[in-house]
């Protein structure tokens, strides 16, 4: 199967508020900075989520754009949220991102860890 084929549908999505925010965070940043999510082991539940700023993509990195930024994901990082739906939430107790994760079984109070 070829890329093409395998990215017709992208595999994460990034919601109008996450854009808005990551927008926020990259404008202090060198030009050309992306939002870097990655999966890690380790957390209360498993797995954990990264986020970082890097400058560069690498060759197994989806790109996702929206609004104008770009979101990068690793290969290995994609296996555990295929489908997933990152959002950036207000609420009475704060903001964060959140990552809409159907591959998780379970996630912990913060929401930063989940297993599988």
């Amino acid at each position: 199967m070829s890329d093409a084929a395998v990215l017709e549908h992208i595999p994460v999505s990034v919601t109008a508020n996450a854009a808005r925010r990551i927008a926020e965070i990259l404008k202090d940043e060198a030009p050309g900075s992306m939002l870097r999510i990655a999966v890690s082991g380790g957390g209360c539940s498993g797995f954990q989520y990264g986020f970082t700023v890097d400058q560069e993509r690498t060759g197994d990195d989806l790109a996702i754009e929206r609004d104008g930024v770009t979101v990068l994901v690793d290969t290995m990082s994609l296996e555990y949220m295929k489908d997933a739906e990152i959002d950036f939430v207000e609420d009475m107790i704060g903001a964060s991102f959140q990552i809409r994760n159907p591959n998780a079984t379970s996630k912990c109070g913060c929401g930063s860890s989940f297993s599988v």
